[in-house]
């Protein structure tokens, strides 16, 4: 098998959807991605693990950085992919290989850019962030990641979404006492003490932040509760996992500090986070792409790897055909007419 880069955009997405690519088993696709982009002679490549790293010289005096991860959360029953009128179906359609065919393809059908261009197709985005194959890269070859402006081809509906909120979790334990159920007074039960804590996740009020236009709204979130060893004993631990999703004007310390003040009292370990990334629409490279696009840009809710780019100082805007609200579904898909959208308006861009 091989891909035709140059084919429809379309069609070349229902091909990357099905080579099944879940975090962990990119190899076969970073196998075929590297083939068709090594076959392309104002390109050169680099191999590195998964990710797959292609660059034109033309001496221009900018860069422009585009972006996509290979790897898809695990499948659903929804591979391979199906076409029902203007709808593709499948796993990874809209996060990201729509994304990724448009990167791609632009790679094999722009030979006379008006910026140098590099390509990154990176693994291992949808899982822990130790695994990451652009962190990987940002340490080991932040050579071939030098650019004046990096677009991540994230689903973002086909708009631009700015910079991305900051996250980080916790485990918040509460402790007790065993004792046998029957007898229950003579303990004193963990998971009933917890009770509190949800009441105050339940009553936080979440700031709106508002940043070169864009609204970052936060949340504080249980997202796991651990406790109990047996039917017939009360616990005497309980721990509550707790996501903060914060604004990217706020560090991860100051993030970590706030969360320690609503929490203040209980046992609070801070156990993954990562800081956010501020829109950067008034650099100038972000301010063009913006109106070359159009739209009016928009917060990105969640966290992306335009954060790894923000750190090292490249401004770097979410643009892809994608819908972020299919991401992960069974039913993922993506309109046909949106990777077309998204094709042309990059086409013009980088033309």
């Amino acid at each position: 098998m091989s891909l035709d880069l140059a084919q429809d955009p379309v069609d070349l997405t229902a091909a990357l959807v099905d080579v099944e690519s879940v975090s962990g088993n990119e190899a076969p696709l970073a196998d075929l991605v590297e083939a068709a982009l090594t076959a392309l002679p104002h390109l050169t490549v680099v191999r590195d693990g998964n990710n797959v790293v292609a660059r034109t010289s033309l001496g221009r005096e900018r860069r422009v950085l585009l972006a996509g991860h290979l790897d898809t959360v695990p499948v659903a029953d929804n591979l391979p992919s199906r076409r029902d009128g203007g709808l593709l179906y499948g796993c990874g359609t809209t996060d990201m290989k729509a994304g990724d065919a448009v990167l791609l393809h632009l790679a094999a059908t722009l030979a006379e850019p008006a910026y140098d261009l590099t390509f990154v197709l990176y693994d291992n985005e949808e899982v822990e962030a130790a695994k990451n194959g652009l962190k990987r890269l940002v340490e080991t070859r932040r050579d071939l990641l030098e650019a004046d402006l990096a677009v991540l081809m994230e689903p973002t509906s086909g708009q631009v979404e700015a910079g991305c909120q900051g996250t980080l979790r916790v485990q918040v334990t509460i402790p007790g006492r065993r004792a046998h159920s029957a007898r229950g007074w003579l303990g004193e039960n963990a998971i009933h003490a917890a009770a509190p804590l949800l009441t105050t996740l339940v009553r936080y009020e979440p700031r709106d932040v508002e940043i070169d236009g864009c609204t970052y709204r936060e949340g504080l979130n249980a997202v796991r509760i651990d406790g109990g060893v047996a039917g017939n004993v009360i616990p005497d631990a309980c721990t509550v996992t707790v996501n903060f999703r914060f604004a990217p004007d706020r560090s991860v310390e100051q993030a970590e500090q706030h969360v320690r003040e609503v929490f203040d009292g209980y046992a609070v370990t801070l156990t993954d986070a990562a800081p956010g990334a501020l829109p950067g629409l008034s650099a100038p490279a972000a301010a063009h792409f913006v109106e070359a696009v159009g739209g009016t840009p928009l917060a990105k809710y969640g966290w992306t790897d335009v954060a790894r780019f923000a750190a090292l100082g490249i401004p770097a805007v979410n643009y892809g055909p994608g819908d972020p609200n299919l991401a992960h579904t069974r039913e993922e898909h993506i309109e046909v007419a949106r990777i077309h959208a998204c094709t042309e308006a990059l086409r013009s861009y980088l033309s």
